[in-house]
């Protein structure tokens, strides 16, 4: 993996994408090929380096345009960016002169080199879906506006990048998924609520920098807060429980629809359950979140320790959260 690592370092530097030295040490502390590689173990080194960069570059994007950065809370400017940027995944010849849109253009093409045209389409799909997240998480931004719970773990599915990451284990593994099976209701079901598992995952990952930063605003604990008003301490417990709660609906439905898929949709399946596993391990160790100051620190390497039990355990869908409620339906199978 660390020639994997040491090949990325080397095109981001190249690519033109990092507009200062610090902008560069913080995108190569993402340690995006570590956190791919996590969710596809079997990839060979072209397919794991393509989609590594990719993570490389979101992260990038997602600091320098998303979350901070001038635009973050401009809708407006925001969205024609995002237009240009989504051009990107679908034509080689993309508007704009943003220095991410060319290197996204690059990692694109890498894309169409190894993966199919179906592939490269529902990467492009989910691009867009992640995009559009962002827009909506940008404009609460602009107006001051905490949202729902119900509306926050919508586009936490969208903003929380899960869309594009999980896509991209179609390309990164080479098991090309039939529609039947890709847009089948339990197996949609299984890919959202990795994503989400996921997500609330990198909301406590992140919250440490986020609070010294003062950029605590939209996460689950905010919005429980807001929403419930919970303490800090009530939020927490809370926002584990429903993370928990999903996961276990997770298990109970993967185990049920494991046993009769064939073999790319089995891989797929063993992606999205890596994915979570592999998401919680570089989280709770990359720099990206553990590193306080102006400039990133090394990699944690010190051993992790998990709960022996989930902390809720109720069936059924999660209270207040109708838009997620179907994942619970008992005729997913």
């Amino acid at each position: 993996m660390r020639h994997i690592e040491k090949r990325a370092v080397e095109w981001i530097g190249s690519s033109g994408m990092c507009a200062s030295e610090q902008e560069l040490a913080w995108v190569v502390a993402t340690h995006s090929a570590d956190f791919y590689a996590r969710f596809v173990p079997i990839a060979d080194d072209d397919r794991l380096l393509a989609t590594s960069l990719w993570v490389y570059w979101g992260f990038g994007f997602d600091d320098a345009r998303c979350d901070r950065g001038p635009l973050s809370t401009r809708p407006a400017q925001f969205n024609a960016l995002a237009c240009q940027v989504q051009r990107a995944c679908e034509t080689d010849m993309p508007a704009g002169s943003d220095r991410y849109i060319g290197a996204l253009r690059d990692i694109v093409r890498m894309f169409r080199s190894l993966g199919t045209p179906a592939q490269v389409s529902r990467f492009a799909h989910a691009h867009r879906a992640w995009l559009s997240g962002v827009a909506w998480q940008v404009g609460n931004q602009a107006l001051g506006r905490m949202p729902g719970l119900d509306d926050f773990l919508t586009m936490r599915l969208l903003a929380a990048g899960g869309e594009p990451t999980f896509a991209m284990l179609e390309i990164a593994t080479g098991a090309e998924l039939h529609d039947r099976d890709l847009y089948r209701p339990a197996v949609r079901a299984l890919s959202e609520m990795a994503m989400l598992v996921a997500a609330l995952d990198n909301d406590r990952h992140s919250l440490p920098k986020e609070q010294a930063r003062d950029q605590a605003d939209q996460n689950i604990y905010t919005v429980l807060m807001h929403e419930r008003d919970l303490t800090w301490e009530q939020a927490v417990e809370v926002a584990h429980g429903l993370r928990d709660r999903v996961l276990l609906r997770f298990l109970e439905l993967h185990d049920r629809v494991r046993p009769a898929a064939g073999p790319e949709l089995a891989t797929y399946l063993q992606g999205l359950r890596y994915g979570i596993r592999g998401n919680n391990e570089w989280g709770l160790r990359v720099p990206r979140y553990l590193s306080l100051g102006h400039w990133p620190d090394e990699m944690e390497e010190g051993v992790l320790a998990w709960a022996e039990e989930p902390s809720d355990t109720r069936p059924g869908p999660l209270e207040g959260a109708p838009g997620v409620a179907w994942w619970w339906d008992g005729d997913l199978a």
